[in-house]
């Protein structure tokens, strides 16, 4: 009877104070859907960033077409036993042609017109920390016969800043927002309290207990929450599924980079802002009622 009793209140007051109350829902939507768009962009940086420091544990030594085969084999050798070093592979010229191709995807065809292979033949080295790189590549410089030592640990380190940059400054908006929202709940809970001033002490003086009158308000914060986090959360999957249809493929055609999946995000996207929603309008239910019942 209590339960059925609370949420029969808070739809009476959501529909009485309605306009209050659709106020309340597109507040919190407006910052939801700013909050989701901090989300999914910091989710992908988080994604690409980390393929991109998997690419960058890489070294690739280029060899001069003139290294015989028994100075290859010293090279690798010398390199597998270091231990910053988790693997050592031979590329020749041809397999790095095909994944040139490979990566240009539709445009691979395109390499087909070269009169010759302008790739060289490589000794790809795979570190077992970022940290061991220069080490490993001072060792690798001692060796004849080398063309040229590929490694960009300065890029990755300043992707990194620039991505613990991006990470913090979008905490720091979500949590802005998030009290931004808690508090447009409270003053909406606030004023269908005002309206029911006097039910409230009328209830309290016939021996209503306080979470028995707080339960209403309580719910009525929830469905609030409920109701824009669900819209919020659809409008967000909607969108980034089109941009997952238009821009996927370019973005990996010109950048080898992947997308996080539609399904994935949305999926979690949509139970994240469930929680946050009931969260934001239980706290903002439960601030307002502050002055009138103990907490």
């Amino acid at each position: 009877m209590s339960i059925r009793y609370t949420i029969k209140q808070a739809f009476k007051q959501l529909i009485r104070n309605r306009a209050m109350s659709l106020a309340s829902i597109f507040s919190i939507m407006a910052m939801l859907l700013i909050l989701g768009v901090s989300f999914v962009t910091v989710v992908n940086i988080s994604v690409i960033m980390e393929k991109a420091k998997e690419g960058y544990d890489t070294i690739m030594i280029h060899l001069e077409d003139t290294t015989p085969d028994w100075q290859k084999e010293n090279i690798m050798s010398t390199l597998r036993s270091m231990d910053e070093v988790k693997e050592v592979s031979y590329l020749t010229r041809e397999e790095a042609l095909e994944q040139w191709k490979k990566d240009w995807g539709d445009m691979g065809y395109l390499l087909d017109t070269l009169s010759r292979n302008p790739l060289p033949n490589s000794v790809v080295i795979k570190l077992l920390d970022l940290e061991g790189a220069d080490k490993v590549v001072a060792r690798a410089s001692n060796f004849d016969s080398i063309q040229k030592i590929q490694y960009y640990r300065d890029t990755i380190e300043t992707l990194m800043r620039i991505t613990n940059f991006i990470q913090m400054t979008a905490f720091v908006i979500m949590g802005f927002l998030i009290v931004i929202c808690v508090v447009v709940v409270s003053n909406t809970i606030k004023l269908t309290v005002f309206a029911r001033v006097e039910e409230i002490n009328i209830m309290k003086y016939i021996g209503a207990t306080n979470w028995f009158i707080r339960g209403p308000f309580l719910a009525e914060g929830m469905l609030i929450g409920l109701i824009a986090a669900s819209a919020s959360a659809g409008t967000i999957s909607l969108v980034y599924n089109k941009i997952i249809e238009l821009l996927q493929i370019e973005i990996s055609r010109m950048f080898q980079l992947t997308l996080v999946p539609a399904d994935f995000l949305t999926y979690n996207l949509f139970w994240i802002f469930i929680s946050l929603g009931i969260s934001i309008g239980a706290c903002g239910s439960i601030i307002s009622m502050r002055r009138f019942l103990d907490t």
